[in-house]
């Protein structure tokens, strides 16, 4: 039998710490791929083995792809460069899809028998209203909004691409929603929200909704994807909608607290962006609301993931659970 060996790049994030962890629980050898002096490297597993390269650098790709001979090569590709800032970038560029296009021709090279791409329901154009958002067969960077959201697409798109062209690649493809849980070292957009609220420092939330998977969750999705998803497809893997009042409500009654910010509805919102943007570009300070988290928050996030329910047994645990382990794992930290 062929000795097995997943390949991870992104493994120092939340999503790869957790997909890496959950590996090595099953008993399976885990490679992880970490930049040079990447802080969050000591976030990794003791047990998975460390390359460090990086995804733009061939030279470090081959080492890192180079495994004992007779193995059979499964990888997953989560590295990524996630921003808020909907403006152009050549980094985000250069790692989210020039990254992705190296990893495509190194599975071919070293005929990978599996390759798992981390995308992004983002990737996927918005339905009017409420309308349930579901997997799409094509991507285009044009129809999305935000400039991760344009990469992944672009991104995606380059490997659906090349599953077609090459009959030996086996790809397959998951669109994580937001992504929250506890050990976020990076304090994300849940945590940072977490912790805010918590420190009573949130006097309004924005009228909107909020859709976040738990990493746990995600992890353990993902990794059925390695072994159940069909080739050329794509799974959303998200969550039920929670609307800014119920996330209050779920803080409150998870954090103990008795807060009651105000919620402002989207256009006093969108007229206190643009007030921000003028103190922001005098004082030199990161606005504290911009019209592009305005958008995200609400924009429609009613993404389906029947179709990894029915296809993978995808599972979310709800998500009062979720908040409530990551309320306590950030009292844990010191940070509330």
């Amino acid at each position: 039998m062929n000795k097995r060996i997943y390949l991870l790049t992104g493994a120092a994030g939340l999503l790869g710490s957790n997909v890496s962890r959950q590996l090595i629980d099953r008993g399976e050898k885990v490679r992880t791929l970490v930049l040079n002096g990447d802080p969050a490297k000591k976030y990794i597993p003791a047990e998975a083995e460390i390359v460090m390269g990086d995804i733009l650098d061939r030279e470090s790709l081959d080492r890192f792809f180079s495994v004992e001979e007779g193995s059979e090569i499964i990888v997953i590709h989560s590295a990524s460069v996630v921003t808020l800032n909907p403006n152009p970038s050549k980094k985000v560029h250069a790692v989210n899809v020039d990254g992705t296009r190296n990893i495509l021709d190194m599975c071919l090279k070293y005929k990978v028998k599996k390759l798992v791409y981390i995308s992004s329901t983002g990737a996927i154009p918005e339905k009017p209203g409420s309308q349930p958002i579901k997997e799409v067969t094509e991507f285009d960077p044009g129809a999305v909004v935000g400039y991760y959201s344009v990469t992944k697409a672009e991104a995606t798109q380059l490997v659906l691409d090349a599953v077609k062209k090459h009959p030996e690649l086996d790809a397959s493809i998951v669109h994580p929603s937001g992504i929250c849980g506890p050990n976020d070292y990076a304090f994300g957009p849940v945590s940072s929200f977490l912790i805010q609220y918590a420190k009573g420092e949130m006097k309004a939330g924005i009228e909107g909704t909020f859709n976040s998977v738990d990493v746990r969750d995600l992890a353990d999705g993902v990794i059925v994807c390695c072994e159940k998803g069909r080739r050329g497809e794509c799974y959303i893997m998200g969550n039920s909608l929670v609307s800014m009042k119920d996330m209050f409500q779920i803080v409150n009654q998870a954090a103990g607290l008795h807060y009651k910010p105000a919620i402002l509805p989207v256009p006093l919102a969108k007229v206190l962006a643009k007030v921000m943007a003028v103190i922001s570009r005098i004082s030199g300070k990161p606005a504290m609301l911009t019209d592009f988290a305005i958008y995200n928050l609400a924009r429609n996030n009613n993404f389906n993931y029947d179709k990894a329910v029915k296809e993978l047994g995808y599972k979310v645990r709800p998500f009062e659970v979720t908040i409530s382990d990551e309320i306590k794992w950030l009292k844990a930290e010191g940070k509330i």
